[in-house]
């Protein structure tokens, strides 16, 4: 998978959640827009700060999180 750039992690922002270029968009909420059947069009109008690349970055950050496998820790 290809590095993620535009996705940023910070304790001070948006309580950790992971979000557009430091912005205070969450991936969840473009994941949760597109998913309701916004288009991208009508994402970027509403958010006019952000880039259409930072929308398919969301979903790919999303898709890659969802791959994850948690594995538990077993007793010593």
């Amino acid at each position: 998978m290809k590095q993620l750039t535009r996705i940023t992690l910070n304790p001070e922002v948006m309580g950790g959640k992971p979000c557009i270029r430091g912005l205070r968009v969450t991936v969840g909420t473009i994941v949760g827009l597109m998913a309701s059947g916004h288009s991208p069009a009508e994402i970027l109008q509403a958010y006019p700060y952000l880039e259409e690349a930072d929308l398919y970055e969301a979903l790919a950050y999303a898709a890659w999180r969802v791959e994850e496998v948690e594995m538990p820790l077993s007793p010593a």
